[in-house]
């Protein structure tokens, strides 16, 4: 069957981007546009977003991983933003502003060793970078961000013992799939992005209860 499909988005895991505000408040932002290459990743972002103003501004970041336990916490990050003046379209699918993101989601900050932006205490693996370049995309009022990776932080119980590489028997990432939550191979909770997005499988009352 050939179709046109409205979204390319098969499956990529959920990074939380945690970020500087101007006034020196923090923000946090849920995303699952990214891809990594070596000690670097590059982020898709919208151009409307606080996170793409901030790091625009700021120069850096921290990437923190999300497992699939937190999935609640995303999920109530899902329709807000750091914008005071929410952008007309956002406003129209319905997202509104939250000042305080970690307290919205029910997160800790920890103070990052070398850049100003706080990790997410709860996240496991957590990624504190510095932004390389930015470049628009097109006609989609996005950009694509790069950044270096200065320094990883991961949970001791998360490492093959006596390497360095992360276990992927025991890491269980949280992955959006077409605004869709899984982990472990699985539909974990209901998405409010997915119904604000108007996705099939929300509207039809398919997806798992809220978390």
């Amino acid at each position: 069957m050939k179709t046109d499909l409205k979204v390319l988005y098969f499956g990529t895991p959920v990074v939380l981007i945690s970020t500087r505000n101007e006034d020196g408040t923090a923000n946090l932002a849920p995303m699952s546009s990214a891809w990594w290459l070596g000690q670097e990743a590059v982020l898709g972002m919208g151009n409307s977003s606080q996170t793409t103003a901030n790091l625009a501004r700021e120069r850096e970041c921290v990437l923190n991983l999300v497992p699939s336990s937190l999935v609640s916490a995303i999920d109530n990050l899902a329709m807000t933003t750091g914008k005071h003046s929410v952008p007309e379209g956002k406003a129209r699918m319905g997202y509104r502003h939250v000042a305080d993101k970690f307290a919205h989601a029910g997160l800790n900050q920890q103070a990052s060793e070398l850049v100003w932006a706080p990790r997410v205490r709860q996240c496991p693996i957590q990624l504190e970078a510095k932004v390389t370049a930015i470049h628009p995309v097109g006609d989609l009022s996005a950009s694509t961000i790069h950044v270096k990776v200065l320094r990883a932080h991961v949970e001791q119980e998360l490492i093959i013992p006596g390497t360095h590489y992360v276990d992927p028997e025991k890491w269980d990432p949280l992955i959006m799939k077409f605004c869709e939550f899984f982990g472990d191979g699985r539909n974990v909770a209901a998405s409010r992005l997915a119904e604000g997005w108007q996705m099939p499988h929300a509207a039809v009352g398919l997806s798992s209860a809220r978390v």
